[in-house]
């Protein structure tokens, strides 16, 4: 289907905060602040890290356990069916702004990897869960079901966005059947990252591996893409004993961007350790452009040769079968 929107730009607004770490009241107002200054800086869209609520777990990439902290965090993780959320939700709702947020979403004490599209009427449009956590992640978070692949919703800015979050964008099947949802603004959202300082680290876990995905992931999809990082400075090394660990050891790791639906940055960089909202006015007819040079999903495929095959059901932990009928239950008919 093609597109009739009368609007062809829209301003959008990428956060880089500082999360406010295992405290999940605190979370929400410096939410609902920055969702507010986005709004009455004009923008129709508002996109927050991975993990923002209540900051990511830096803690597991130092040791392999933290009761302590692990607990903390539990307790301060999300509940999408909570008063916490709802606020968020009024929030978008007073302000008239479509969010794009990223939580640790808390499922009876089980954590998942969460992003939501909260429309600008406040109402939930999207929410689903990382498919698959990321190395040390997994002693934390637990994976998604089928019914996440559908990640992207049509919103009140008349415009079709989509989410992702971190390492999902190496994932060539999944960012194919994000793209093939056919979204015009991608939400990417990452944890904090630094540059590659030349050591046997992955160069793809660093600040130029990372950007390079999404950059990447613009090309191929003609979306616009919004990378979105968060900020760690001593509060956070502090908090989470972080200082001797592989990632997040030192104050920095903002590095939000947004970025073309042709792969180029359109935006200017905030300081490694600046917390603020970049912006920028994305004009669609570039995206259409683009389109018709490039369409995987389109006029550049080749279904007859090569096709996805999903299955996007939520799976159920316990699902009644019926047994064999006993013999005193079968009535005879007339």
């Amino acid at each position: 289907m093609g597109t009739s929107q009368a609007n062809t730009k829209a301003k959008v607004a990428v956060t880089q905060l500082e999360p406010e770490w295992l405290d999940l009241e605190a979370s929400v107002q410096k939410t609902c602040k920055y969702i507010e200054e986005a709004a009455k800086n004009g923008a129709k869209l508002v996109t927050f890290a991975e993990v923002f609520i209540p900051g990511y777990p830096a803690w597991i990439w130092s040791r392999l356990m933290d009761p302590s902290l692990s607990t903390q965090y539990i307790k301060n993780s999300l509940v999408v069916e909570s008063p916490e959320m709802r606020t968020i939700q009024d929030c978008a709702a007073k302000n008239g702004i479509v969010v794009s947020l990223g939580f640790s979403e808390n499922d009876h004490n089980s954590l998942y990897i969460a992003q939501a599209i909260i429309d600008s009427d406040g109402k939930i449009l999207m929410k689903r869960r990382k498919v698959k956590p990321t190395h040390m992640e997994r002693t934390i978070f637990g994976d998604a079901s089928g019914d996440s692949l559908n990640n992207v919703a049509s919103t009140g800015m008349g415009r079709r966005v989509g989410t992702l979050a971190c390492w999902e964008h190496c994932q060539p099947l999944l960012k194919y059947h994000t793209l093939h949802q056919r979204e015009e603004i991608h939400c990417a959202a990452w944890p904090p990252l630094v540059s590659h300082q030349g050591g046997p680290d992955l160069w793809s876990l660093s600040k130029e591996g990372c950007q390079a995905l999404s950059q990447v992931y613009a090309i191929e999809s003609q979306a616009f893409v919004l990378h979105c990082t968060t900020v760690i400075t001593e509060k956070g090394i502090g908090k989470m004993s972080t200082e001797n660990g592989l990632l997040m050891k030192t104050p920095g790791g903002g590095a939000s961007v947004i970025i073309g639906c042709d792969g180029r940055v359109m935006s200017e960089p905030l300081g490694p350790a600046e917390e603020g909202i970049i912006y920028a006015e994305l004009d669609f007819d570039a995206a259409v452009f683009a389109k018709s040079f490039l369409d995987v999903a389109g006029h550049y495929s080749r279904p007859d040769l090569m096709w996805l095959g999903v299955d996007t059901r939520r799976k159920k932990l316990i699902v009644d079968t019926p047994g064999p009928q006993a013999e005193g239950d079968v009535v005879e008919a007339a």
